[in-house]
């Protein structure tokens, strides 16, 4: 068993989503975002889900009206979708995402995360 918000309290860094869980070939992740870092990226293959566990998250999909998320909300990013999240403050997502998902798709960054530093945190 897993308490979320145990882990989330052993978050050190933002735009480092932790692996917290497996279910099938899917990693269930949090992390926390605060501000506009994480890259416009697109995942090919995969969909993926975001839950809003606490603040408010700003999604931005190519070619469509941007959106605020809140405590609660979900929703998932189909493949092959070009997006970006950010925040003003800090907020915590839970994230749903293939095995195979590339933190920031096919874009690096000084945020990208490989899978084992995902499990391990770092």
């Amino acid at each position: 068993m897993v308490n979320v918000y145990d882990q989330i309290k052993d978050l050190q860094s933002y735009y480092s989503p932790k692996i917290i869980a497996e279910v099938n070939n899917e990693y269930v992740k949090i992390a926390k975002i605060d501000g506009d870092k994480v890259p416009w990226h697109t995942h090919e293959n995969e969909d993926e889900l975001f839950l809003i566990l606490e603040g408010f998250l700003v999604m931005e999909i190519e070619h469509q009206p941007t959106f605020t998320m809140q405590k609660g909300d979900l929703f998932v990013v189909p493949k092959g979708v070009n997006h970006k999240v950010s925040s003003k403050k800090e907020c915590t997502i839970l994230l749903i995402e293939s095995k195979t998902t590339l933190h920031t798709g096919n874009v690096i960054t000084e945020i990208t995360k490989s899978i084992n530093n995902q499990k391990n945190n770092v």
